[in-house]
């Protein structure tokens, strides 16, 4: 974002000084009309002609120049724009999946605490029973039934961007 404001500095800059160019060349060049119009036959007149028709020329090719370098500069902060877009277009469709993938998280903990908690139901059904086994087997033979602390799981709560 800075380079782009740089880049829009120096455009701005480059389109002044465009403007001030094309201003010296329409002087120039009614002057060299007014020379050639009043007196085209003196000598001084003459030099002066020449010299204005070589500023006139030069100043045609740094306009020119000046027109180049403001397409090449515009171009540049067009991709820059471009570039920024994509990537907060990418940076959204990341966001997007990371929240998908939580919510997917969260429910796969919740189901996981319910299996927990139907093992937890059927171990004690078992050990109520008492002698179905040939021995009673205590909970720590079985898939360990505490609860899983850790971070309480997030609402499954959709959130859509339009």
């Amino acid at each position: 974002e800075v380079q782009v404001d740089e880049l829009q500095r120096l455009l701005a800059g480059m389109e002044k000084e465009h403007r001030s160019l094309l201003l010296k060349m329409k002087e120039g060049e009614a002057e060299l009309a007014r020379l050639r119009s009043v007196e085209g036959d003196k000598l001084a007149e003459q030099d002066r002609s020449a010299q204005l028709e070589k500023e006139v020329a030069m100043l045609r090719e740094k306009i020119h120049h000046l027109d180049d370098m403001l397409k090449s500069q515009q171009r540049k902060v067009r991709q820059m724009i471009e570039q920024l877009q994509n990537s907060k277009t990418v940076i959204q469709a990341k966001d997007a999946v990371i929240q998908e993938l939580k919510e997917r998280r969260c429910l796969r903990l919740l189901q996981n605490l319910e299996m927990h908690d139907r093992i937890e139901h059927l171990i004690e059904k078992q050990v109520s029973r008492g002698g179905h086994s040939s021995r009673a087997r205590s909970k720590s033979e079985y898939v360990s039934s505490k609860r899983l602390t850790g971070p309480k799981p997030l609402p499954l709560i959709r959130v859509v961007e339009t």
